[in-house]
């Protein structure tokens, strides 16, 4: 049974940028950067994590901003 305070699935929580570590992150990376995923939603849902890692622990994303960094485009 969850605790009342659980937070939904998919929320990231500084506990879960907290449990990341280099091994982790580079796994998170190997997903996005294989862009294999079974719905558009878990994709995303592992970029908003890198997004996360990218602003709360940069020495962990660093080699992988690519994969967040959004290229300007011209809607013209």
């Amino acid at each position: 049974m969850p605790e009342p305070h659980a937070t939904a699935p998919g929320t990231i929580t500084p506990e879960l940028v907290a449990s990341f570590d280099e091994a982790s992150t580079a796994e998170l990376a190997r997903r996005l950067d294989e862009d294999d995923y079974p719905t558009p939603f878990a994709g995303l849902q592992d970029w908003h994590v890198m997004r996360a890692l990218a602003i709360h622990r940069p020495e962990l994303a660093r080699p992988y901003l690519h994969l967040v960094d959004q290229e300007p485009f011209d809607e013209d």
